[in-house]
């Protein structure tokens, strides 16, 4: 049986994002012949900004990618922050750098899902997953949303929520607040979710 590689992209400068993350590798780790790794974009901003902004460690475990690595996986989710109601330039400077392959559509037809975290309900809980699916347009992939398949937790009142049908998300708030019990749960259901759809798609493509 052929393997599935999907490749979980993020960026996280106060580890709100990298929670997220590794949730999301789980749940798709959990489904057969699926094979899911975790993947930071390079970081652009110099030591002495991120020791002003309070940025956390970046993880030993998780490799930087480069663009040209992006052509070795079957479907991607990319994980950030909200930056003004789009993703953070880190993630957008790595996105200028697939040149390459929007160029020759090297990544054309493969599945694409998002989750992020912003600081409250006006940072952008929709409005940064709407404007980073430009990326995926035009590079071709096809946008896999969450929908409202997380059932009745999709409609959580009692509680504050991040998220949408776009995929996952949180809230940072002032950067104290960390991800919620239901939204790791929910991180964890996107990536078991998007990880099936994309077995499906690499069965349809060999078959």
């Amino acid at each position: 049986m052929a393997v599935t590689k999907i490749y979980i992209v993020y960026y996280s400068l106060h580890g709100h994002v990298e929670t997220m993350a590794r949730e999301v590798l789980r749940g798709a780790n959990s489904v057969p012949e699926v094979e899911a790794t975790l993947w930071q974009v390079p970081e652009t901003l110099p030591e002495k900004i991120l020791e002003k902004v309070k940025a956390v460690p970046r993880p030993d475990d998780v490799a930087d990618i480069r663009p040209e690595q992006m052509a070795e996986a079957d479907g991607f989710m990319f994980g950030f922050p909200s930056r003004f109601g789009v993703m953070a330039s880190q993630v957008m400077t790595f996105f200028d750098n697939t040149s390459g392959l929007w160029t020759t559509q090297a990544l054309a037809g493969k599945p694409a899902g998002i989750f992020w975290s912003t600081g409250f309900h006006g940072g952008g809980q929709e409005l940064t997953a709407l404007t980073a699916v430009t990326k995926l347009a035009h590079h071709g992939m096809i946008f896999v949303p969450l929908g409202y398949t997380f059932g009745k937790s999709m409609y959580e009142m009692g509680e504050v929520k991040g998220g949408s049908p776009y995929g996952s998300g949180t809230y940072a708030a002032d950067g104290s607040r960390e991800p919620t019990e239901l939204e790791i749960q929910q991180a964890n259901y996107h990536g078991k979710y998007f990880a099936g759809i994309a077995k499906k798609l690499k069965k349809r493509s060999t078959a």
